[in-house]
């Protein structure tokens, strides 16, 4: 963003939180990360265990429940930043960007790790 003032571009920076699309679909989450599980070291599989993988996929299926369906949330967002006179640094879309995210990223490191 600072880099690109110098050509008089102004950049903006949309952060959302959790939103049903096609990234955080749990169908097309689960296969990949098992393929990917499949492919590693046995070793490497053995040092993280099998409960890894089972916990692993059972905490995808928690995030998917807190997507909001509501695009429009970006796309709003979207929209401000490039029309708008003058766009904001930072956009939050979806509540859990806004009461969860931002509120954590002001926190100390070893207490958002705890989080």
């Amino acid at each position: 963003r600072l880099e690109m003032r110098s050509f008089g571009v102004k950049v903006s920076t949309i952060e959302p939180g959790y939103f049903k699309t096609q990234i955080t679909n749990v169908e097309n989450m689960e296969k990949n990360f098992i393929s990917l599980w499949e492919k590693l070291p046995e070793e490497t599989r053995a040092s993280y265990g099998q409960n890894y993988l089972k916990e692993f996929l059972v905490e995808i299926r928690k995030i998917q429940k807190r997507c909001s369906p509501n695009l429009r949330l970006v796309t709003d967002c979207m929209e401000h930043a490039l029309t708008s006179r003058h766009p904001r640094t930072r956009y939050s879309a979806g509540w859990d960007a806004k009461l969860l995210y931002i509120p954590i990223s002001y926190l100390p490191s070893a207490l958002t790790d705890l989080i």
